[in-house]
């Protein structure tokens, strides 16, 4: 099913009713992060209650050369990603030219996709982006902004947007828009 993008942010806040349990899966390309990405990444999951858990898989980056036929590489990237996925779960490719969504559309989108009792992978390729196979397979293309972020920080820009759009589902104090 469709799950509207456009929401107002009044039908996000509204009473907590049955909540299903949802886990998050946050697959990245790379691996070896410094101590403040893990460190930051950690604090996020360590909010989020087990029903609303986030797990982080990293994939470890293809080798690169001067030689490497890249698109090769950024294939095997892709087929680990999806080796990774949940058979059932939604899936949300980060891609510069995808949808930008508000902070309450992915809460709303997220509340839909938990009351349908389903889980959600997120997909983060590697310095030279996504395997085409994973955007094709992705129920939706995510983007963060028109920016580019480091892919570190991608990690920890997600998490918090994770963590934020839990607490608008539960009305924690978290998010002040």
């Amino acid at each position: 099913p469709r799950i509207p993008l456009e929401v107002d942010a009044r039908q996000v806040s509204g009473p907590v009713h049955e909540v299903h349990a949802m886990k998050l899966t946050l697959v990245s390309v790379g691996s070896r992060m410094p101590a403040w990405v893990e460190s930051g990444v950690a604090e996020y999951r360590k909010r989020l209650p087990r029903d609303f858990e986030l797990q982080v898989i990293e994939i470890p980056l293809s080798q690169r050369s001067k030689t490497t036929n890249l698109p090769q590489a950024i294939a095997r990237e892709g087929e680990a990603c999806m080796k990774a996925v949940g058979g059932d779960d939604y899936l949300i490719a980060l891609e510069v030219k995808g949808k930008a969504l508000s902070t309450e559309q992915l809460a709303s989108r997220l509340g839909t996709l938990r009351d349908e009792g389903r889980n959600v992978s997120l997909l983060v390729g590697g310095p030279d982006g996504l395997a085409p196979a994973c955007l094709a397979a992705a129920d939706l293309q995510w983007s963060l902004s028109a920016l580019t972020f480091p892919h570190p920080v991608v990690r920890i820009i997600v998490a918090e947007q994770l963590y934020r759009a839990w607490s608008l589902l539960n009305n924690h104090p978290y998010h002040r828009a």
